[in-house]
């Protein structure tokens, strides 16, 4: 698949997006690792990376894997699961 995002927020709702379809095809590896590589770049990217990462990855993934019943504690790597933690404590749900 190509990416045509330019920016790191755009790459993000991408990437989040690839995530989610990976999700629906059922395809738990390709999601484990896509998950993995967005822990990654959590950790080590630019500080633009790892806001898009933060709030629109994230944010986009968990809302949908909540919204289909996904078990968020046995996917989301420890990293991003403290990401998710503290946007749903921020939104006072």
């Amino acid at each position: 698949m190509k990416n045509h995002a330019t920016t790191a927020c755009a790459k993000a709702a991408r990437f989040a997006e690839i995530t989610k379809e990976l999700i629906r095809k059922g395809n738990i590896p390709r999601v484990r690792k896509c998950l993995t590589t967005a822990e990654q770049l959590l950790a080590t990217g630019s500080a633009e990376t790892k806001n898009a990462i933060s709030n629109i990855y994230v944010f986009s993934v968990s809302t949908f894997m909540e919204l289909h019943n996904c078990s968020i504690a046995n996917l989301f790597p420890q990293t991003l699961r403290r990401e998710y933690i503290t946007q749903v404590n921020t939104s006072g749900v």
